[in-house]
């Protein structure tokens, strides 16, 4: 079935609601009492984007080329079993993700209008009213994402960028650094990965237009307003200010950044967390709809009403402490299976010559059995990203460089040499059959 495809525009100003939150200005504050330099920021911040930009572009071109989202493309290289576990996995993360943007509006709102109510009830019914848009599918949340939540989103960040670097004193750029390069990138690059990093791109990106462009300069200005625009301006307002505590932040942003009115800094949150929450349901309603083979509308359901109870239990614990970890372990679990679908396309059409293969509808390149090398690749990389992020009690030692990154390509140095051996051994086996039909003696 042929799709409506977007232009480069709509899907920039959709992507920029998917990589701008106000966790993003947050985290300046945070870098700032690290002791991270403003130059590491930018410098870090901005390779950060390359290599996150790298990843992005390819999975938003393959899911134009193909008009095949995440669990279509999962069932290509990883069988019907393979991508069921992809989808369920998919599923719970998008839930956590639910919720915590549903309880960081609830903050925001309590700390704006000092509301007489409860934080859990708050964040309960938010994540309810959130899944409104999606009821329309994916024309509801890519027209607020492009009518209202990216303008407001512009126009925010720009006002607190330009109000914030006059102020700030010149010295900061020649300022000596008190954290080593390593260190500061490993900070900086590791929150780009968790929070930016969807892994189900395709899911988007297959109603782009199919053209390299079309998806690299929009996802470029998207990434850089989120992962240097934001957090520079959140680092210089904390150097103004000597304001490094997550709660000061946010009640001196609220202040700051919003005139002291109230309800502009309710439609600007409001607009952020509904887009991002509007996306990550339109991606776990499409691999809920592969599992239960249900309609959109009650997969939507099903998903608000989960994510809705997350962010109710989560609110005891409180979102700043939940964000890291929430970060680290989605950016381990999501993207690899489309890490490692990138590969095969990349072997297929360079390397084998097979072509671009997955544009051909039915093929899929192993059977639907478990033990296979996408899914075998795909287990031993969710062990090698847990066990070194430090999630589990005792593994701090491990926890060493950009687990993330270092996960992908853990699966890619698994992946890539395996099919490469299996795909010599079957034209090897081809050829010998080939041969002796043709009655040619074969070595021994």
């Amino acid at each position: 079935m042929d799709i409506e495809r977007r232009g480069p525009v709509t899907m920039g100003l959709l992507w920029i609601t998917m990589v701008t939150f106000f966790p993003c200005v947050l985290i300046g504050f945070q870098w700032f009492k690290d002791g991270i330099t403003l130059p590491q920021v930018l410098l870090c911040s901005a390779l950060s984007c390359l290599l996150i930009l790298l990843y992005g572009a390819s999975a938003a071109q393959l899911g134009a080329l193909s008009g095949r989202g995440y669990g279509q493309l999962n069932r290509q290289v990883f069988g019907s079993i393979g991508a069921s576990l992809i989808d369920f996995n998919l599923v719970g993360m998008a839930i956590i993700w639910y919720g915590l943007a549903a309880l960081f509006l609830a903050e925001a709102l309590l700390g704006l209008f000092h509301l007489p109510v409860a934080k859990a009830p708050l964040a309960f019914s938010l994540g309810v009213i959130m899944a409104c848009n999606n009821f329309f599918g994916f024309k509801g949340v890519a027209n607020f994402a492009r009518y209202f939540a990216a303008p407001m989103l512009l126009v925010w960040v720009c006002y607190c960028f330009c109000k914030a670097a006059p102020v700030c004193p010149s010295a900061v750029l020649i300022a000596p650094p008190t954290l080593s390069f390593a260190a500061a990138f490993t900070a900086v690059c590791s929150f780009g990965f968790g929070i930016v990093v969807w892994g189900n791109e395709a899911d988007y990106w297959r109603y782009g237009k199919p053209k390299v462009a079309n998806s690299v300069i929009p996802m470029a200005l998207a990434l850089c307003l989120g992962l240097i625009v934001f957090p520079a301006t959140g680092w210089m307002l904390s150097k103004i200010t000597g304001i490094t505590d997550y709660a000061a932040a946010t009640e001196f942003m609220n202040a700051y950044s919003f005139a002291g009115i109230p309800l502009i800094g309710a439609l600007v949150l409001s607009a952020s967390y509904f887009a991002a929450n509007d996306s990550g349901l339109y991606g776990s309603s499409i691999a809920l709809e592969n599992l239960l083979a249900i309609k959109h509308k009650p997969a939507v359901i099903i998903l608000a009403g989960l994510g809705s109870c997350v962010a109710f239990a989560l609110s005891t614990w409180g979102g700043a402490k939940s964000l890291e970890a929430i970060g680290t372990l989605s950016g381990v679990m999501l993207p690899v299976p489309t890490v490692i679908v990138l590969g095969e396309w990349f072997l297929s059409s360079r390397v084998f010559g097979l072509g671009q293969i997955f544009i051909k509808p039915g093929v899929c390149f192993c059977e639907s059995k478990l033990i296979s090398a996408p899914t075998i690749t795909l287990l031993l990389a969710f062990i090698f990203g847990i066990a070194t992020s430090g999630l589990i009690p005792g593994t701090a030692s491990l926890h060493v460089g950009v687990t993330i990154l270092q996960t992908w390509l853990f699966a890619l140095a698994i992946y890539v040499p395996w099919r490469i051996y299996e795909y010599r051994k079957a034209v090897s086996a081809a050829s010998s059959a080939e041969a002796i039909q043709s009655g040619i003696p074969t070595p021994l």
